[in-house]
Order: C-alpha cells, then structure tokens, then sequence
C-alpha cells in the first residue's frame, strides 16, 4: 500500500492522495494524507500525514454487525408472527378451531421473545452510551442473591433443579452497586444456569474475598461451553448452539448486558467452562 501511494503521488497530474491503509497482523487501520513537497517550482519529496483510525473501525464494524444482527433477529419472530396472522384471517379460526388455537399460542410465544429482545436492545442501547448513570450505595450482596434465588426457585422446581445459596451468613463486607442493576446481573446468570442445566442438576452461588471487591460466582452443572467459544461468550448475539438458545427463548443479549453492567461499576466478568461439566460464571464488586 505504502509503494502504491508513492507511485501514485510520483505522477505529475497528481497533488494529493487520501488512502486507508491496514496493517496485518496487528490490525491497525491508518488514513494517510499525501502531498508533494516543492521548492521554487521543483518536487524534491513526499509530506505524509498518518492518523491511526483503528478504533474508529473497529466501532463502525460493530455498529454495521449490530445493525445486521438486529435485522437477522427481528425478522425470524415478525415472519412467523405475520405467517400465522394470515393462516387465521384466510379462515383457520373458523375451519379448524384446535388449529387455530395452536396457532395463537406460537403467535403469542414469539410475540413475548419479540418483547424481550426489544427489551434487551433498548437496555443494552442504554448502558452504552456516555449518559449511562449508575446510583451507587453500599449493599449486602447476599441479600440480592437470595432475593433472585427466590425469583427463580419457580423455574428451576419446574426443571428439579436444586439451587443452593451459599452466599448467606458470611461476613463479607458490603459493596457499591446499583441495587437495580446488580439484581438484573445476578437474576441473568442464575437463569442461564437454570435454563442450561439439564433436569436434576443443581446451580450454586457463592461469594469470595477478593482483595479490594468481592467476587460473586453462579455455578451450573449444565452443558458447558466449548473451549473455542469462551473468548467470544460475552459478545452481543454471540450463541455457541444458535438453534438450542432460541429454543429456550434466549436473545443472545443476556451476558452482553452482563458485562456492561458489571463494567460500569469498575469490576469485570469472567467464566470458566468445560463442555459436559457445567459452568462458573464470575462477577466482582468494589467494597463498599
């Protein structure tokens, strides 16, 4: 690319040259500004201008990947939804009433994942921008794990799973968090696990010492997650099984959300998996 300017700008008809140029293998993205430099009349070089533009291209790939993502999504609920309206209106809810009412079920369910992913982009929409406010106050993060404990308790009864809260009666020391958003990160981890965790498993929660924060873990004796997808699990829309994540109702949003939330407090987010074995997902809080 460099030798390309250069013959270019070498030729007499030209005095400037705009040009972006990717550099491999770091992934660096520089936009040049080329100019001949000339003395009395004569060009004795080159002034070149580099601007490193690499995160600005990082974050219009994400945009323009986010953009599609949300398209490809919208479309599968509004499609189906439409399919089933006109089954009904070319007179299914008259001919075949057992139908049709199978029908308005599907016509509900995907209407209630369309709601959710709306619901999940709006949110995630929020946490990224500049505006994002957080209320911080000193809390005791055990009392919002057995609050989302008992939220849940319903779901994982109906799968006989057992949830065992070990994050209560220690002496931890409180953290500062939005009571509002720490609930929607512990809520979000412990449902996953529920929702991954085949009948009869069980789904722990427990809580550490980890220096100046506090560690908050949900660990699963679910399906686990391939070595290879770890790095990417965090990742807007990113499933590691897209058919069986959507066939328990997920927006691919969740962890996203996760990991912004727990950001905005100054903490960070981890998981360690193996496929078979379950999962750890881990957050950590600033002490109070």
């Amino acid at each position: 690319d460099l030798l390309e300017a250069f013959n270019d700008l070498a030729r007499p008809d030209v005095n400037e040259l705009l040009r972006e140029i990717y550099i491999q293998p770091d992934g660096i993205t520089l936009f040049t500004h080329w100019v001949p430099l000339n003395v009395d009349g004569v060009r004795q070089g080159i002034v070149a201008v580099f601007h490193d533009i690499s995160d600005l291209k990082k974050a219009e790939n994400m945009r323009r990947d986010f953009v599609a993502n949300v398209s490809h999504e919208l479309r599968t609920p509004v499609t189906i939804i439409k399919g089933y309206a006109e089954t009904l209106l070319d007179g299914a809810l008259e001919s075949d009433p057992v139908r049709a009412l199978r029908f308005v079920e599907i016509i509900s369910s995907h209407s209630e994942r369309l709601t959710n992913l709306i619901n999940d982009i709006l949110t995630l929409s929020s946490l990224e921008t500049k505006e994002a406010i957080l209320e911080l106050n000193p809390i005791d993060v055990s009392g919002t794990i057995a609050k989302a404990c008992m939220l849940l308790q319903e779901r994982a009864v109906q799968k006989h799973i057992s949830i065992f809260n070990e994050s209560t009666g220690g002496a931890l020391p409180r953290v500062m968090a939005d009571q509002g958003r720490l609930e929607q990160v512990v809520v979000n981890l412990l449902e996953n696990a529920i929702k991954y965790t085949p009948d009869g498993g069980r789904v722990r929660l427990f809580t550490e010492d980890d220096g100046e924060c506090v560690r908050v873990s949900v660990a699963d004796s679910g399906i686990g997650i391939p070595f290879k997808d770890l790095p990417r699990i965090f990742e807007r829309f990113y499933r590691v099984d897209e058919a069986r994540t959507r066939e328990q109702g997920g927006t691919g949003l969740g962890l996203a959300i996760v990991k912004h939330i727990v950001q905005l407090h100054g903490g960070n987010v981890s998981v360690t998996s193996e496929p078979g074995q379950g999962s750890v997902f881990s957050f950590t809080l600033k002490k109070a």
